[in-house]
């Protein structure tokens, strides 16, 4: 099988890279010669690759200055996702694109089913609400995977932002009153890979299992990162309102995602604190 995956110096493309099944050829570009907003420049990446499957893991993922530069998040969330599923349909490949519990408003009070109806809050949202409708206009059959919460040991995440906080204050103050599910970018990979290697189309959704507050997410950082030896020194985790903490982006209270459906496939995901924990020990290892 081989595989052309956008968005290859990103968390969830160095993740694809590295837990590809065996066997499988995988042609991950730079993004410098890999310009998914650039209708040329997919064109003759694509026809170059000759993929059996096309993978987007490029997003505009800036929430809040999504809000100030909507054409930027437009041009990726929405036009490149509609040339990388047309490409892919004219290439006769699979085309698999990666959204996220920003779709909805967050107004549930139980986990989001896949065919629960989209109302974004933002322009983060909305454009990646829209790139999903792209997928499905511009590919005959695509497999849309939504997440939430993603993190690994390297990039720019929650958990290496936490780290960074805690190593410098003596107290962090953290939202308590937005519910959702880390996730261990690891789990995403996987779960993508078993998906598209059974030919699962549709809209499926991916994260570690289990819920908690942005702020139950942080006492745990501290916690897994003092007992790695990654913190050096406990701090104060002080939970607050999204009222006491107001960004240029409104963001759902609630994006637990439902993944009865993926799990009938994949198998359950471990709990995101255990998750964590391989995070953790990875960043202490180094």
């Amino acid at each position: 099988m081989r595989v052309l995956i956008s968005g290859s110096g990103g968390q969830l493309g160095r993740a694809l890279q590295t837990t590809a099944p065996a066997g499988t050829v995988v042609i991950a570009p730079p993004e410098a010669k890999f310009d998914i907003t650039d209708p040329e420049a997919v064109s003759r990446v694509v026809k170059a690759a000759v993929p059996d499957v096309v993978i987007n893991a490029a997003a505009y993922t800036a929430v809040d200055k999504a809000e100030s530069d909507a054409a930027a998040a437009q041009r990726v969330n929405v036009n490149a996702v509609g040339l990388l599923a047309a490409a892919a349909r004219n290439a006769g490949a699979a085309f698999a694109h990666v959204s996220t519990d920003f779709v909805f408003d967050g107004r549930a009070h139980s986990p989001y089913p896949p065919d629960a109806v989209p109302n974004p809050l933002g322009v983060y949202g909305r454009t990646k609400a829209e790139g999903e409708q792209a997928a499905a206009e511009l590919h005959t059959r695509p497999l849309i995977v939504r997440t939430a919460w993603v993190y690994a040991a390297k990039g720019q995440n929650f958990v290496r932002t936490m780290l960074r906080l805690m190593a410098e204050r003596d107290e962090v103050r953290v939202v308590a009153d937005q519910i959702g599910t880390p996730t261990h970018v690891p789990t995403l990979a996987r779960t993508l890979w078993t998906l598209i290697d059974g030919g699962h189309t549709g809209i499926f959704h991916a994260t570690d299992a289990g819920v908690a507050s942005w702020y139950d997410f942080a006492v745990a950082i501290r916690d897994e990162g003092l007992a790695a030896g990654v913190l050096s020194r406990p701090v104060t985790i002080i939970p607050i309102r999204t009222a006491d903490y107001p960004t240029p982006a409104a963001r759902p209270a609630y994006g637990v995602l439902d993944k009865t459906a993926t799990w009938a496939i994949t198998g359950p995901a471990r709990h995101w604190r255990e998750a964590l924990r391989d995070c953790m020990n990875e960043i202490a290892r180094g």
